[in-house]
């Protein structure tokens, strides 16, 4: 066989789902005329679109924030392709692996709106952060800023760098609740000085929810010299954007959240200008300094999940990114608009529509966020996670594009009851 026909043929795997593809479709093209803030509310719709997923009945699943579990079509797909993989074994490690990636990534920076020579495929968020921040020329006294309700990997990396090169490290909080994007701009802008060499923000802050006003931050942060490196773990494939239009210099997410890709896919956007600048995890053999591709390099790794994210962005493609977003919008508001005024509850993701999407956070006062979770999935079967650091003690409810209304209406009776 060629290598033109490989290629199509690897491509080509797994494409039709056993189960349910063909009325999957249909379902979706029936809806394509509807507006996406009307479709949100169509329990019947989304209903269909639960019946692509296998969900475990011994609890309702409001922690998909962690890991979206994948849709019938593309978890059928992956397992094909952990087969075929096997199937060929060395023969398809040496021949096409790389041109395969090289495609997907291509797809993947079209979907994020960036070049597809300042994209590659990682395995999380995690690696491709810490390797920015790992692989920045260092000099003692530099500074980089931080929040801390950032994410704990990266702190840690840079605690690391700290201990290594003498960097420090300013940390700000943010509020709960902003009066304005300004009000959170100025945080960031007080604590660089002449010395800070990169900031780091979250676009969507992973323990609360809230939408940062990114763009903004990079502006601010470029007037002053200062390089940007944006936490999107949370975003992709969860809001509608485009990278080109942050105005950041690095970003990095996961794509077994909210694009439900299998685990172990995630990306790192590196801006044209800056890849020279970055060191990398895993030492590549010699090429152009500017070729992002030297920064790829993580030997052997499991190829099947490549693969399986071209199947994740066909599924995507079909919901609608608009769809996506306006139902989880919807789901949030649903429960949350029900129990922000009740007593002793404590919403910790703010209200204004544009400052959030699906996940938000909740608290219960006088109770601990441990007690509240052990109490959600012991009495009321609802699992969730408890976060309790920084500003932020309460739940982490993350409700995915399967979950019903009728489910976070037991979350609401829930709340009620526990706030009695």
């Amino acid at each position: 066989m060629d290598k033109r026909n490989f290629l199509k043929n690897t491509a080509l795997l797994g494409l039709a789902s056993s189960i349910g593809l063909p009325s999957f479709s249909k379902i979706v093209d029936k809806h394509k005329h509807i507006p996406e803030d009307e479709l949100a509310k169509d329990e019947a719709f989304w209903n269909s679109i639960r019946g692509e997923y296998r969900l475990k009945p011994d609890y309702i699943n409001l922690e998909n924030g962690y890991y979206s579990i994948m849709p019938n079509e593309i978890l059928e797909n992956y397992i094909k392709h952990v087969c075929e993989i096997n199937y060929q074994g060395a023969y398809y490690m040496r021949t096409v692996q790389f041109d395969n990636k090289k495609r997907i990534a291509s797809k993947l920076a079209s979907l994020a709106g960036c070049s597809p020579q300042e994209l590659i495929i990682t395995r999380n968020t995690t690696e491709s952060l810490d390797m920015v921040i790992a692989g920045q020329n260092w000099q003692e006294s530099d500074e980089a800023v931080m929040a801390e309700q950032d994410y704990g990997a990266m702190l840690e990396m840079f605690k690391q760098v700290s201990k290594r090169y003498g960097v420090v490290n300013k940390i700000i909080s943010i509020p709960n609740h902003p009066q304005s994007d300004e009000e959170i701009v100025e945080l960031y802008s007080k604590a660089i000085t002449p010395k800070t060499k990169l900031l780091m923000v979250c676009q969507l802050i992973n323990i609360t929810g809230q939408i940062l006003p990114v763009k903004k931050i990079c502006d601010m942060a470029h007037s002053k010299n200062v390089k940007v490196m944006v936490d999107g773990a949370h975003a992709f494939a969860h809001i509608k954007f485009k990278i080109s239009d942050l105005n950041c210099d690095y970003y990095g997410c996961s794509l077994h959240k909210w694009l439900s890709a299998p685990l172990g896919a995630g990306i790192l956007y590196v801006n044209k200008e800056e890849i020279k600048n970055i060191w990398p995890i895993f030492a590549e053999s010699e090429r152009d300094i500017n070729d992002i591709a030297r920064l790829n390099h993580t030997g052997t790794n499991p190829v099947h999940t490549d693969l399986a994210i071209e199947n994740a962005l066909d599924f995507y493609a079909k919901i609608g990114i608009e769809r996506k977003e306006a139902r989880l919008r919807y789901l949030q508001n649903y429960w949350t608009s029900k129990v922000r005024e009740i007593p002793n509850v404590i919403l910790n993701t703010p209200k204004q529509s544009h400052r959030s999407c699906a996940i938000a956070n909740v608290g219960i006062k006088n109770s601990s966020p441990s007690q509240l979770c052990q109490a959600l999935l012991e009495k009321y079967k609802i699992y969730t996670v408890a976060i309790d650091y920084a500003n932020v003690h309460g739940c982490r409810i993350t409700p995915n594009i399967y979950t019903s209304t009728k489910e976070l209406d037991v979350l609401v009776e829930a709340l009620k009851e526990l706030a009695v």
